[in-house]
């Protein structure tokens, strides 16, 4: 079977119309074959990195300004300079806070997405800088007045993110 066959048969049998490296190996062509087809724009490849910040607000609900730039969080070490050339904010973090509470949910167009639970991302807007105090007090607002808060899940991971002080003043204040 040709390379193109093979490709093609691979998307259309994807629910979601995602191939992977291991996909391309398994049916015995060479993993450079994507790097050609994400190069000739017939692919669009996707980083390792999770959406977060800003961005993470907007698909979980909790924002109503589209964000301009996707924010994605990687591990630090990860070097993405492809990423930067597609208008991406990227965020690093270490390896031990980069995997905690990844969901997967589904984007605006339906197909499947990895991001940060809402408590997570609520610690990380109020981290670092970057972040619009608006959609900060605004998400805020809207996670003190939810029936779906865990408070606890918040204050634990502020702790570990180092956000404790910050995470407890704004819920003093709205609580």
């Amino acid at each position: 079977m040709g390379t193109e066959i093979t490709i093609k048969t691979l998307l259309e049998n994807s629910p979601d119309g995602i191939i992977t490296a291991r996909q391309i190996t398994e049916s015995g062509m060479h993993r450079s074959i994507l790097q050609k087809l994400v190069k000739d724009g017939e692919l669009y490849r996707y980083g390792r990195g999770i959406y977060s910040h800003d961005t993470a607000l907007y698909l979980l609900g909790y924002s109503d300004r589209t964000p301009a730039k996707y924010t994605m969080t990687f591990p630090k070490g990860y070097n993405a300079p492809s990423l930067k050339q597609e208008n991406i904010i990227v965020k690093r973090v270490v390896p031990d806070n980069y995997t905690l509470e990844i969901i997967e949910i589904k984007s605006p167009c339906g197909n499947p997405i990895k991001t940060y639970n809402l408590e997570r991302t609520l610690c990380d807007i109020v981290r670092g800088s970057g972040s619009d105090i608006q959609i900060v007090n605004g998400a805020m607002k809207r996670y003190a007045a939810s029936k779906e808060k865990d408070i606890h899940k918040l204050m634990k991971y502020a702790g570990q993110l180092r956000v404790k002080p910050k995470i407890l003043h704004y819920m003093e204040v709205l609580l």
